[in-house]
């Protein structure tokens, strides 16, 4: 899915999206990459509460890192389906 499909609507959203990736890519494990990200939203909106805090970001991090791996996940179990049925014919 495409970032246009999902449009950033803040520069904190970005950022926590991206922090967010960026740790997953490099070993933390969820809930730590969660944590740092809520941490991070709070620098930007100190006046946030941490229950604000962390729906905004899980609500981010549901928007724009688990659909879009659910989408791809859906995109390449149709085109092996394709591939599987073109073998038996």
């Amino acid at each position: 899915m495409p970032d246009d499909l999902a449009p950033f609507t803040r520069r904190c959203e970005r950022a926590v999206v991206t922090a967010y990736r960026d740790l997953r890519a490099h070993g933390s494990d969820d809930i730590a990459a969660f944590r740092a990200c809520t941490t991070l939203y709070r620098i930007h909106h100190p006046e946030a509460s941490l229950n604000e805090a962390r729906r905004l970001v899980a609500e981010w991090i549901d928007l724009h890192v688990m659909r879009r791996a659910q989408a791809a996940a859906s995109a390449l179990a149709a085109g092996g389906q394709g591939r599987a049925s073109h073998a038996s014919h």
